[in-house]
């Protein structure tokens, strides 16, 4: 018996709570059947996870005292997945349930099979949440931040990862390419933060806000009376990162006659401020990011070759958020509570359908988007859930009908994902995260179209 994962069944029916202990023999299963005792084993034993029917007593035919332990529960301690009961013909008190923070319901009489995979969907969910806790709490602390605190459970983003770090403390220039928003300032700062170079200057240049007229000045410098308005020597940014690491973020919009006098620099290791002659030797580390495809606009002579090579001595790739499995909802919570604490906010997290358009969603503005989607709905929902509509990815103001088995399709997705992406798509250690065998998560990794690669 696993005795450190408590369930607490909270059930007024001697006879169903007998069934319910004996049925959970992988848990230490607490009984409560009023809502005092309920709350009192809340506090006592902490569990994860709660059964929880909603006619308890003195309201045994309403859901009244339900409710009120509904809300109690979740009060003290917000993170508790509570599953509530719903009787034939009271779906109404499930959709309140959802709306005021269950994680999940299940219809009487109760059908012990699939109670059993909502409650292990249940404390998986737990168990993710209170790693991303961990996680969140941790960046937060300063721990952890050798990558500049990216947040990540997907194989694919793990691996670039581990790249960063092994070519930090190499003195080789490295590029970084991806699609906007996925982070490549992120894991530059990152690289900066792990390397021999740390505790010198991290200066960046965004080569495509800056005019073509005025980029040349903020890379190299100027002398006084260089040309009109030069009234002060000025060091560049090249000069400025002196010891430690030059950012070229969207390096692919350098003007051409401006990457032949980077490429001198970058053989030479001297750099020549306008209107100057002395020659100063500067000792940086290039890091570049790009969106561009700079094998095409190398063939159409808008971006040079050797200068290519220079800058990319070592390329990393960084997948799109709609590439990395599980990180979108991961990351959802993430901003949830980040957003939160900056705004005084509450939220008990998201709803199924939130959930479920977070992990279908193609995420074309990748972190970014979802950050910004996040922060918003934080400002304006009113609600103890954001929803899809208070993310703008489904029809706002309007709630899909709850339906059992498209909460629990949802549910099992973000799950296996989740399992998949922990485990770098080991499917037998993802089974045994999931508590189910390997031909079974097989079976719905196959009935769901997902991917294990």
């Amino acid at each position: 018996m696993t005795t450190s994962r408590k369930l607490l069944v909270v059930e007024d029916d001697e006879g169903l709570q007998r069934q319910l202990r004996w049925a959970y023999d992988d848990y230490e299963v607490v009984i409560a059947g009023s809502r005092d005792a309920a709350i009192a084993a809340l506090r006592a034993y902490d569990p994860d996870v709660v059964t929880l029917d909603l006619g308890l007593p003195p309201d045994p035919d309403g859901v009244t005292e339900g409710f009120a332990t509904l809300d109690e529960i979740l009060r003290l301690r917000p993170a508790t997945k509570v599953i509530v009961a719903s009787g034939h013909g009271a779906r109404e008190s499930a959709r309140r349930a959802i709306a005021e923070g269950a994680f999940d319901f299940y219809q009487k009489p109760v059908d012990i099979d699939e109670l059993g995979m909502i409650v292990r969907r249940a404390f998986h969910v737990a168990d993710l949440e209170a790693e991303n806790r961990r996680l969140v709490e941790a960046v937060n602390a300063g721990a952890g931040d050798v990558l500049g605190g990216v947040i990540t459970a997907a194989p694919e983003m793990l691996k670039v990862a581990r790249m960063v770090e092994r070519v930090a403390t190499a003195q080789v220039s490295v590029m970084l390419l991806g699609a906007s928003g996925t982070g490549k300032a992120l894991l530059a700062r990152g690289l900066h933060n792990a390397s021999g170079r740390a505790g010198k200057p991290f200066v960046a240049v965004n080569c495509a806000a800056i005019p073509e007229n005025l980029l040349e000045a903020e890379l190299f410098g100027y002398e006084k009376g260089a040309f009109t308005g030069a009234v002060k020597q000025q060091a560049g940014k090249i000069e400025l990162a002196e010891g430690g690491t030059l950012f070229l973020d969207q390096v692919g919009d350098l003007p051409v006659p401006l990457q032949g006098k980077l490429l001198r620099f970058l053989q030479e290791r001297v750099i020549e401020r306008i209107g100057g002659r002395k020659s100063i030797p500067v000792d940086v580390r290039i890091v570049c990011t790009t969106h561009q495809r700079l094998e095409a606009m190398i063939a159409a002579q808008k971006f040079r070759e050797d200068l290519f090579y220079r800058l990319a001595e070592i390329v990393v790739r960084i997948p799109s958020l709609a590439e990395r499995q599980g990180d979108a909802v991961l990351l959802a919570h993430h901003f949830l509570a980040r957003f939160s604490r900056e705004n005084g906010r509450d939220f008990k997290g998201f709803t199924p359908d939130a959930i479920a358009a977070i992990s279908d969603w193609s995420w074309p503005g990748n972190v970014r988007e979802l950050e910004n989607r996040v922060k918003r709905a934080v400002i304006i929902a009113d609600s103890s859930r954001l929803t899809a509509g208070n993310l703008d990815l489904g029809r706002i103001g309007s709630e899909p009908p709850i339906s059992l088995k498209a909460a629990r399709e949802v549910a099992d997705k973000v799950a296996i994902r989740q399992a998949l992406a922990r485990t770098e798509n080991n499917v037998s250690n993802a089974a045994k995260v999931l508590g189910i065998s390997r031909p079974t998560l097989y079976e719905l990794i196959k009935q769901y179209g997902l991917e294990t690669v």
